[in-house]
């Protein structure tokens, strides 16, 4: 009968096998006893703050979701992890050095600019998104801010509540003009999903209807007349911006853009907020240049104190929320944890660092 050799805490027969062999043989054993996937979610609340239930991604591995978390801890709950989720928190090239395991990112969002794509895709990791998920939320939101904007709804409704309707003498009073969208030219900005369906939206109130797009005119409905850039900001009424964020869309609503523009002239952005400049945009509004604007996007979420627009005449500003809706994030929920399903399954879909 051979000895045992106590060797590092570890028993072995004399003369069988090695220390090194014994230590592969652990360590390949203890890796395959680890949960198949670990899965952070570093910043879950925008996606769930309580309504909705994240049993879908748990059953698909070790799952630990963050409400939120700053860049300094990022390294430290990360990891472990092979597959991170990510809403607004940022993975720079640095930041995914430091992650050896990690080898998936499903950005809880379309755009996907919050993560180094190129970075990721040197170091063979997947990045995926979360397309056409809230396209009737968006689009819905574009047009509270229009109807606001058209029949002051705010304004009429503060100074009900301030009793002007109680001190009147007639039935009705008005604060400021108020107008009808039939009739009016609308001009939208890039015609992927969002911008097809406000354009729907659009036609039933019986708006004229532009698009700056690169669809050919047979690829857009018989209603939509596409247009270059100068002619929609200087035959629009309403312009909404739909298009992706880029070096040559940074900065398209600036101070030339608006000079061009109708004095009666509605400028919405549910897109990104670097698509606006937002200093001049401001200036434009306080100076009467143009009518008002509705923004749901800005270029510092959360803005600072000293945002241009958040004191800006006629500026309606609403917390990058046009996202948001239960039925909205339902569906984003879902999409997320069929993405990683499908990764998992070695199906890779919705990635963009290809």
């Amino acid at each position: 009968m051979k000895e045992w050799k106590i060797t590092e805490g570890y028993k072995v027969k004399e003369g069988e096998v090695s220390w090194n062999e014994l230590k592969r043989t652990t360590e390949k054993t203890a890796e395959e006893r680890r949960p198949a996937h670990r899965i952070v979610a570093l910043d879950g609340y925008g996606l769930n703050p309580g309504d909705l239930s994240w049993e879908k991604i748990e059953a698909l591995g070790d799952f630990t979701v963050y409400d939120r978390t700053a860049v300094d801890e990022i390294v430290e709950r990360a990891a472990e992890a092979d597959i991170v989720l990510t809403n607004k928190t940022p993975l720079s090239a640095a930041t995914l050095d430091k992650l050896p395991r990690l080898r998936y990112i499903g950005v809880l969002a379309t755009g996907y600019n919050i993560v180094d794509i190129e970075a990721a895709k040197e170091r063979g990791i997947v990045v995926t998104n979360i397309p056409s998920y809230s396209t009737d939320s968006v689009a819905q939101m574009v047009f509270a801010h229009i109807l606001n904007i058209a029949s002051d709804v705010a304004t009429h409704s503060q100074s009900v509540k301030a009793g002007d309707w109680a001190r009147c003498k007639d039935f009705c009073y008005l604060k400021s003009p108020v107008f009808e969208l039939a009739g009016k030219t609308i001009g939208i900005v890039g015609f992927g999903h969002i911008g097809s369906a406000v354009a729907r939206i659009a036609h039933a109130f019986g708006m004229k209807v532009l698009a700056k797009t690169s669809k050919s005119r047979e690829a857009l409905p018989d209603y939509v007349t596409p247009v270059d850039w100068k002619t929609l900001l200087a035959e629009s009424d309403v312009i909404t911006l739909h298009c992706p964020l880029t070096d040559s869309t940074r900065n398209l609503v600036n101070a030339d853009a608006i000079a061009r523009m109708k004095p009666t002239a509605i400028v919405i952005n549910t897109g990104r907020g670097p698509l606006v400049n937002e200093h001049d945009l401001a200036e434009a509004l306080n100076c009467g240049r143009i009518k008002a604007a509705g923004v749901d996007v800005l270029s510092q979420e959360p803005p600072r104190p000293d945002n241009p627009l958040v004191a800006a005449r006629n500026c309606y500003i609403t917390p990058h929320i046009a996202w948001a809706t239960l039925e909205a994030r339902e569906r984003l929920m879902q999409i997320a944890a069929d993405n990683i399903r499908q990764y998992i399954a070695g199906n890779i879909v919705n990635q963009v660092n290809r």
